[in-house]
């Protein structure tokens, strides 16, 4: 079990690693210059949303609990870290209107995310049916 969460960390530090370096690409092509520290900030935030999440995706793979109990309290998990990791970071500025804003893009994300993994296991599991029948 310990092996199986430290390959997921390490999948986490690997998205997070992509993110930064696709940021890192958008800032050198329009020209941004930001300070060192700045930069560490923002991949320490990208680094700990990637384990979070990595770690998180555990709560799915609790069986005695309800679709709908995991998704909940793995959304309701999401917000907290997220907008921890965001007032670290300042990702999102603490306005009203900044919030509501991040939260409605956090919320669509979440909901694409969320579509295409339970399409994608739907396909995994009539993929499966078939090959039993």
């Amino acid at each position: 079990m310990s092996f199986h969460i430290v390959e997921r960390i390490l999948i986490g530090c690997g998205f997070a690693a992509i993110f930064t370096f696709a940021a890192l690409t958008i800032m050198l092509v329009n020209d941004v210059q930001s300070g060192v520290a700045l930069i560490w900030k923002n991949m320490l935030g990208s680094i700990l949303m990637g384990v979070y999440f990595s770690i998180a995706s555990l709560i799915f793979e609790k069986e005695d609990w309800s679709l709908l109990k995991q998704t909940a309290l793995h959304f309701i998990l999401s917000v907290a870290v997220f907008y921890t990791i965001a007032a670290f970071t300042g990702w999102v500025p603490f306005t009203w209107g900044a919030l509501l804003i991040g939260t409605a893009i956090f919320i669509a994300v979440y909901f694409i995310f969320w579509f295409f993994i339970g399409r994608y296991l739907k396909k995994m599991t009539a993929d499966m049916n078939k090959s039993v029948s």
